[in-house]
């Protein structure tokens, strides 16, 4: 299927209760896409789903790989063929990394990067045997930089650019298109959904950069970007520009990485 129109294709997002998922099922849903809606919170997205939004809610747990290949069997059956997946579900954990569980690694891993994996590899087999297909992998510029202050996301979101870029190279000849995304900061229920351990959340939220884009004009962003099979989608400007930055000149980024680190632990409460 061309990327140049969405109109009757088939797409699962996962995580497309909230935030940039449900921003992108709007999308998607008024382009004509066909889209199920998978979230770990059902009524969350099954509120998309009466919104019109998408054609179907599905609760799904990205961690518990049976759940994610049952599913993706299930509408291949249904429905014919899997045009687009966005892997979208993803968590986060904002803390000195002194002062992280294993538990936090775990958990951050888990859904970030093996609830990739498992939505990738259900879907990448079935793209193959039909001969086209889109997997778009939501990273962060968190996965193109470092990210002190939130170790187990960086290396999570590290960890999705390899995977995705990676695989891209291998679909190529099989009709299978995979590409990365990794904006800066989004206005989404990220920022209330993660735990900040020994800091308190105001203190970290007021101290951001950079204004939040709006979860409208990043779903608008990435399928731009899909529609173009860009490799890696980053925005906005100030998202590319240190990528670059970081690319060229890395100790620039490692000399604001430190400053970082320096604002949190102004505000650390000692455990």
């Amino acid at each position: 299927m061309s990327n140049a129109s969405f109109h009757h294709a088939l797409v699962l997002i996962t995580g497309g209760g909230t935030g940039i998922g449900a921003a992108l099922a709007k999308t998607l849903s008024a382009a004509g896409a066909r889209v199920v809606v998978a979230d770990i919170d059902g009524a969350q997205a099954a509120a998309v789903q009466a919104r019109g939004e998408a054609v179907e809610a599905v609760t799904l747990d990205v961690t518990n790989a049976e759940a994610v290949q049952t599913l993706v069997s299930d509408l291949v059956a249904r429905y014919g063929a899997l045009d687009y997946l966005f892997n979208n579900a993803g968590i986060s954990v904002c803390a000195d990394a002194r002062d992280l569980e294993i538990a936090h690694w775990r958990k951050v891993i888990d859904v970030n990067l093996m609830g990739v994996v498992y939505g990738t590899h259900a879907a990448y087999q079935q793209m193959v045997k039909q001969g086209h297909g889109h997997i778009v992998n939501i990273a962060s510029l968190a996965g193109l930089v470092p990210f002190p202050t939130n170790a187990p996301y960086a290396a999570s979101k590290h960890a999705v650019v390899g995977l995705s870029l990676s695989m891209r190279t291998e679909g190529e000849a099989l009709g299978v298109k995979v590409s990365a995304v990794c904006p800066g900061f989004i206005q989404s229920n990220i920022f209330t959904a993660t735990p900040f351990i020994n800091v308190k959340r105001e203190a970290i939220l007021a101290a951001m950069p950079f204004k939040p884009v709006s979860t409208d004009t990043a779903a608008t962003k990435i399928l731009e970007g899909v529609r173009r099979n860009e490799a890696i989608i980053s925005f906005p400007f100030y998202a590319r520009l240190m990528w670059r930055l970081y690319r060229l000149w890395p100790g620039l980024l490692n000399v604001l990485g430190r400053q970082q680190i320096r604002d949190l632990r102004k505000v650390r409460i000692e455990p």
